[in-house]
């Protein structure tokens, strides 16, 4: 017979080890095991506790990283994120922060990384491993309002280079429609 006790601790660290075997898919996904992978593991993990959230197969949960560094493939591997979902959107700007919307329940959280400076000889890896992600993470508002649902769009060829390319990505210079890496933009002004 399990007594009450035995319960716990069983309870206790199952998640850990189910957050161990998903740290380890991660990787596998990743390549290898390293601090920018973590902080990513990290910020999904937080937002599954913030938000009330789980594995997205559809377009319910929607990530802004502002980075386009490894964290983002954990997101991808936990969250179910993905650019050709339409539900993870790079908004590059150079920082550890990461913008999680639940469609469902119109909340939303920013996890924006704080400055982390190890205590003792260990490595940056394992002093982050250690730490529970409400130190790693400012928890702020969102800054940018939730994206629309992704669309999809006719493709015409470029009249230049006859490429098909989406139609919100062309430009119309006289009845000529006209893809990104063909168009000359107007200088005069700036």
């Amino acid at each position: 017979m399990t007594n009450i006790q035995d319960t716990k601790t069983k309870e206790q660290t199952k998640p850990q080890m189910d957050q161990e075997a998903l740290w380890q898919k991660c990787i596998a996904f990743h390549g290898h095991e390293c601090g920018g992978l973590l902080i990513g593991f990290k910020a999904a993990l937080y937002a599954i506790e913030l938000l009330g959230i789980e594995f997205s197969p559809d377009e319910q949960l929607v990530c802004i990283s502002e980075n386009d560094a490894c964290g983002v493939d954990a997101i991808q591997v936990i969250l179910g994120c993905s650019v050709g979902k339409g539900n993870l959107l790079i908004h590059i700007k150079g920082k550890q922060a990461y913008s999680f919307y639940n469609r469902s329940t119109g909340k939303s959280v920013r996890l924006v990384l704080r400055e982390t400076t190890r205590k003792d000889g260990a490595s940056k890896l394992d002093y982050m491993k250690d730490m529970p992600p409400e130190e790693l993470f400012d928890v702020k508002e969102v800054k940018e309002s939730l994206p629309e649902s992704a669309r999809i769009f006719a493709s015409y060829p470029c009249s230049i280079c006859g490429e098909m390319t989406a139609e919100h990505m062309l430009t119309l210079s006289g009845d000529q429609k006209i893809c990104l890496d063909c168009h000359t933009p107007y200088k005069r002004f700036r």
